[in-house]
């Protein structure tokens, strides 16, 4: 069994407040646990690993796509699911406090699904052996919410195995460059997974954010379109980014959000379909 499981201990200050998304991923990932310990160590334990951990041969090969997303809820022992859930827990909520339930899912889900694609792509060839042994654990993408702390939050200290405080910037370059060193050597710890979470965390972050809310924004504009024929004769037209605010305004609000003059602007400029 390979495992997906943090390197060093890490901790910080007592405490930030649970949030709803987080507590919701901890009894998921608790609950997942709780019933692959009551499988027992036999063959179905085996069986179920093979099925819902990341089985590279598996997930390429049969297209067993679900397992990107089920492998991270699994865990090999307590430890393992207990540094991962703090770690969700000690960086997690104050990211998903910030951003909201939808965005911080979105983004986890996308640094454990990208972590489990690069251990898929890249692992086997290093191991050949590990194209048949299952990956489990949040790491990945318990890697992207450090990576996403360090980057929010670059000054903050975090105290190192409890006990040396070092900035949250350098902490998160150095858990890169100690997980890169790591490939090199034969583990039981998905080390890829781990950079391919701080990878596509950055790359979230840097680009795929902001491609996010373009398309949302256009998506919004789309769908209050979808009530509204904008003429482009009107006698007065509006300026068309005036026109887009005041659609994409309804898309988020509703009607009734309007001010007087923005549904003057939006009668003069439209008619009904």
């Amino acid at each position: 069994m390979r495992i997906n499981g943090p390197g060093p201990s890490i901790g910080l200050s007592f405490g930030p407040a649970l949030t709803p998304t987080v507590r919701a991923l901890l009894a998921a990932n608790i609950t997942v646990f709780l019933l692959r310990f009551l499988l027992g160590d036999g063959g179905t334990r085996y069986a179920f690993d093979h099925l819902f951990g990341l089985v590279p041969r598996e997930a390429l090969d049969r297209l067993y796509l679900w397992q990107f997303v089920t492998y991270m809820f699994l865990h090999q022992n307590f430890w393992h699911i207990f540094f991962n859930m703090f770690l969700l827990w000690m960086f997690g909520s104050e990211i998903d406090s910030q951003w909201g339930k939808r965005a911080f899912l979105r983004y986890y889900l996308f640094t454990g699904i990208g972590a489990g694609l690069v251990y898929v792509l890249l692992m086997p060839r290093i191991e050949p052996a590990t194209a048949a042994i299952p990956l489990i654990g949040a790491s990945g993408a318990g890697y992207g919410i450090l990576t996403a702390y360090g980057l929010l939050y670059p000054e903050r200290r975090v105290l190192l195995w409890f006990l040396i405080p070092i900035k949250v910037k350098w902490f998160v370059i150095g858990l890169g460059v100690f997980e890169l060193l790591a490939t090199r050597t034969p583990s039981s710890v998905g080390h890829l997974a781990h950079l391919g979470g701080i990878l596509f965390g950055v790359l979230y972050l840097k680009v795929g954010d902001g491609l996010w809310r373009k398309y949302s924004r256009a998506r919004r504009r789309n769908r209050a379109r979808g009530r509204f024929h904008v003429l482009d004769d009107a006698p007065t037209p509006a300026p068309r980014d005036e026109i887009d605010g005041i659609l994409e305004k309804i898309s988020r609000e509703g009607l009734a959000s309007l001010t007087e003059q923005e549904r003057e602007t939006l009668r003069r400029a439209s008619r009904k379909n």
